[in-house]
């Protein structure tokens, strides 16, 4: 019975989980889309920058791209890491889940076992006593 309540609880907690990890997941994927975005050069109705300053936007630009993008690529890699290592975990949860089922349904059946030798073996008892004072 309990098996059956913490299966439901499970998939609950599985939904959860996995909206947070969707949220994370477009958090971080629309904040990487922002630093991968072109700068955006000005346009007439905005005010005019010197060559200069657009070749220095430009650069800067480039340089965040550089020294970011290692850093994305790490930070991908370790969340489809995780995501493989959770869904092992998960696995791993539910092969031990059934493995107690089967531990559980083998104990009920060796207490039954020693249960009904117990009682043969009593009764042998009773039998040799009366054989014993017949």
């Amino acid at each position: 019975m309990n098996f059956f309540r913490s299966e439901k609880i499970s998939l609950t907690e599985d939904n959860l989980v996995a909206e947070v990890e969707a949220g994370m997941r477009d958090f971080v994927r629309g904040d990487v889309a922002d630093l991968r975005r072109p700068a955006r050069l000005p346009t007439t109705t905005d005010t005019v920058l010197e060559p200069s300053t657009v070749a220095a936007v430009n650069n800067i630009n480039s340089l965040v791209e550089r020294v970011a993008g290692p850093s994305l690529t790490e930070i991908t890699n370790l969340i489809s890491e995780l995501t493989s290592m959770r869904e092992m975990l998960h696995a791993e949860g539910h092969r031990v889940q059934r493995e107690m089922s089967g531990y559980g349904q083998l104990s009920q059946v060796a207490n039954e076992t020693t249960r009904m030798i117990a009682d043969n073996v009593s009764e042998w008892k009773r039998v040799a006593e009366g054989l014993r004072n017949g």
